[in-house]
């Protein structure tokens, strides 16, 4: 069965770095796009960024010019880069991934999620 595993998590200042991994097994790899979502406390899950099968990022307006998102075929893995990292940022970040281009919170594939803490 299909598997997504975050990793990465964990408490930084403002300001900081985080890298934020997701290992994917049971499915071909390079033809799905992955993606990532972030829920803080009372709110919806919102959209971080994606990736398609073909490479090409997409990022929220909230993260651009400090998020990057990447992805190893060879390893099933993606990683999304966060810098310049802000409070807001605080969420459980989750790793989705869709056969369809556009990643949503409507995909099947999901992993458990990793919790981001930024303080100020």
């Amino acid at each position: 069965q299909v598997e997504l595993v975050e990793s990465g998590g964990g408490l930084v200042q403002a300001g900081g770095s985080l890298t934020l991994s997701c290992a994917a097994s049971g499915l071909t790899f390079a033809s799905y796009s992955l993606g990532w979502f972030r829920q803080a406390p009372g709110k919806e899950r919102e959209f971080v960024s994606l990736i398609t099968a073909g490479g090409t990022p997409w990022y929220a307006d909230s993260v651009k010019g400090r998020f990057t998102l990447t992805r190893d075929n060879a390893k099933n893995t993606v990683y999304l880069q966060m810098n310049s990292l802000k409070p807001e940022d605080t969420a459980v970040y989750y790793c989705a991934a869709d056969s369809k281009v556009v990643v949503s919170v409507r995909s099947n594939y999901w992993g458990q999620g990793t919790q981001v803490t930024v303080s100020s």
